[in-house]
């Protein structure tokens, strides 16, 4: 069981916090920080949101990283572990300073994220199952090549130089009631909460998780971890086990983390996608599918919400958008059988287009329908929402088609 100790404020301060500010300045941007109309209606809040995605590498992951970076001596090689934020954000800063920089990455880190490291300036060595794995291998390395080991969040340096993001929601808007944070290892949101602490006798920082990997949040309520390892939209926030650093920082300073589902999550995606016009990965979207999933912590507050990185696989942006749409009632397939004769096609597309539906995706099978005069279309078809769907699948059947919306 994880003990509580009083090192951890001892180790991370409110003026480490601006010395790291100070530090990193000019050198990491001071991103935007501007209030969402849209989502604060939707959320029945106040929503502001921190734009840590348009960092160079993408995440809020190089503030902590360049801190630490700062404290290595010239000439010294470092090495972190990590599946792709702060991996990048080691290679990017560590090259530009001058530092030889090794980081080891599960042999599973898709080939973009090993590209991308690589393309910063960093070696990369692929080892382990999952991250906890490769930090094996890291700390090892680091021992036989007296490396200097870069952890990406249970280091003070780490930690101070992620709660600048806080530092400059603060800075901006002093009155926010509440700053909420993705939370995997607990870099980030230990950082904010000794950041807010320092400026803020009021605002309060939470913490958000995916419910399939709540370690962080089972740890500080005491209870055994229900992290099951696998799948996660989330993957930049997929810890099995918190920084004790920062672990401890949120216990004493009364942080709350929350857990929120998947669907969530990938609803916050394409929200911010549709809405604000911006991309963010799954971890970068978990602080707003909070503010959705607990109307009555947020609803009525000031809430800074933190979009902490915009690294997502396009693959999984695309189907997450798709996915979003079919929840929205705004994608539907349909099944319509018919006699395989000239013309039925276009008597379908014109009875949709009537409709003022949209066909986007025609699939065609012979083989699959009931007679050898008959064929199967299979329509993906893009509509209003899904009273529309039921009208265009009543256009279908009233002209005598055999017509079926299928669940997606």
């Amino acid at each position: 069981m994880h003990e509580f100790g009083d090192a951890a404020l001892a180790e991370v301060s409110g003026v480490m916090v601006h010395d790291a500010a100070r530090r990193i300045a000019g050198a990491v941007e001071n991103t935007p920080f501007t209030h969402s109309r849209t989502l604060s209606e939707i959320a029945g809040a106040e929503v502001w949101l921190k734009f840590e995605n348009l960092q160079y590498t993408g995440s809020f992951k190089e503030r902590g990283a360049l801190n630490r970076l700062l404290d290595v001596a010239p000439g010294r090689g470092v090495i972190a572990m990590s599946a792709g934020n702060h991996a990048q954000g080691v290679a990017y800063h560590g090259t530009r300073l001058d530092l030889d920089t090794t980081i080891v990455m599960p042999e599973t880190t898709p080939f973009v994220k090993v590209a991308r490291t690589t393309d910063l300036g960093a070696n990369v060595e692929l080892a382990g199952s999952d991250v906890m794995e490769s930090a094996v291998q890291a700390r090892r390395l680091a021992i036989e090549r007296d490396l200097v080991f870069v952890h990406p969040f249970d280091d003070p340096a780490v930690i101070a130089g992620q709660g600048t993001v806080a530092l400059e929601m603060l800075h901006a808007q002093p009155d926010l009631d509440i700053i909420v944070v993705a939370v995997g290892g607990g870099g980030l949101a230990s950082g904010c909460a000794v950041a807010a602490a320092a400026e803020s006798a009021t605002t309060r920082i939470i913490g958000v998780q995916s419910e399939r990997y709540p370690a962080m949040a089972d740890l500080l309520a005491g209870r055994p971890s229900t992290a099951r390892v696998g799948s996660t939209v989330a993957d930049g926030i997929a810890v099995t086990e918190p920084g004790d650093i920062a672990a401890t920082l949120l216990k004493q300073l009364g942080v709350e983390v929350v857990v929120v589902p998947e669907s969530a999550i990938e609803a916050s995606i394409s929200l911010l996608l549709e809405i604000e016009k911006t991309v963010v990965e799954g971890a970068g979207a978990a602080a707003l599918a909070a503010c959705l999933t607990y109307p009555d912590v947020f609803g009525g507050s000031k809430v800074g919400v933190v979009l902490c990185g915009g690294n997502i696989d396009p693959r999984t942006l695309s189907s997450v958008t798709l996915r979003g749409l079919a929840n929205q009632g705004r994608l539907h397939r349909i099944l319509v059988e018919l006699d395989d004769v000239p013309g039925r096609l276009a008597l379908v597309s014109k009875l949709i287009a009537d409709a003022r539906a949209n066909v986007v995706q025609v699939g065609h099978d012979g083989l699959g329908s009931t007679g050898a005069r008959s064929t199967i279309l299979e329509l993906r078809i893009d509509t209003l929402d899904q009273a529309h769907a039921e009208q265009v699948l009543r256009v279908l059947t009233d002209a005598g088609l055999a017509a079926q919306l299928l669940p997606w």
